[in-house]
């Protein structure tokens, strides 16, 4: 049901993971485990534990749990039906770990998602741990040991944010696992802190934590429900986008994501966010 090949086309492209010959590979720290959409490749040497671990990992990352015949269900008789035979199958990736959530999610502030791919991309291979063909994304030590030379991903003016909020998040002072605060508490929380915004934290939650939320702020969704809709984008508001969006409940996250990737294939290159 899940179609690997259209999920890993909207993930971030880090260096961190890799779609090769209807495979998915991933580095995590144990190792590079793959998944070919029915079993697991784990590296030999793995006890019991740490296999579990990375399958869990894995799954959550390609949210291999995801009912898409119910998501699907839900919208079929709505104007978003034919966003089913155009993603049929796609799911939304998260990130491995919550800092490396909110550090791509920083990464995408104001630009466009291309642009930032290759920022992200800069950042894993100057300080990222290569393992094979592939890089471990970059520990929070990692990159507070950069410096200045954080500079060298191209970043912007995103660098500055990203070392603030490593340095709060070492010191104890930010934390990211929010999986038990509601929506509006973990917004309200996390932009208390430089460089997070209203837009970065629901992309946050959503990214790093599966929480049912989504940026309804971004341009790439309002766009979407601009083309889907036939309105003017520039009129298409963050509440017109909630208004729409709200009445799908369990799956509101999931069909923005839809929404975003339409607009996304649909958008000509180099747009900004």
């Amino acid at each position: 049901m899940i179609d690997l090949a259209k999920t890993t086309h909207e993930m971030i492209k880090n260096g961190t993971w890799k779609y090769e010959k209807g495979i998915f590979w991933q580095a995590l720290p144990q190792g590079i485990i793959g998944y070919d959409g029915e079993n697991f490749i784990i590296p030999e040497g793995l006890s019991r534990k740490e296999g579990k671990i990375v399958k869990e990992k894995i799954s959550f990352i390609l949210g291999l749990d995801t009912d898409l015949d119910s998501f699907y269900s839900e919208i079929e008789d709505s104007k978003f039906s034919f966003l089913i035979d155009e993603f049929y199958g796609l799911t939304i990736p998260a990130a491995p770990s919550l800092y490396q959530a909110m550090v791509e999610v920083i990464a995408q502030q104001q630009v466009s998602f291309e642009f930032a791919q290759k920022a992200i991309s800069n950042l894993v291979k100057l300080v990222g741990r290569k393992v094979n063909d592939l890089y471990l994304f970059p520990e929070p030590s990692d990159i507070i040991r950069l410096g200045d030379r954080i500079r060298e991903a191209k970043l912007g003016y995103r660098a500055s944010y990203i070392l603030s909020i490593t340095q709060e998040y070492l010191r104890g002072r930010l934390k990211l696992d929010l999986k038990d605060l509601n929506e509006d508490e973990a917004v309200n929380y996390l932009t208390k802190f430089k460089g997070i915004g209203r837009w970065s934290a629901e992309l946050f939650l959503m990214y790093g934590l599966r929480k049912n939320v989504y940026p309804a702020g971004d341009l790439g969704l309002r766009r979407g429900i601009a083309k889907i809709f036939g309105l003017n984008p520039k009129k298409v508001k963050e509440k017109d986008v909630r208004e729409i969006i709200e009445p799908y409940g369990k799956w509101k996250s999931l069909l923005a994501f839809y929404i975003l990737c339409y607009d996304r294939k649909t958008q000509k290159p180099g747009v900004r966010k």
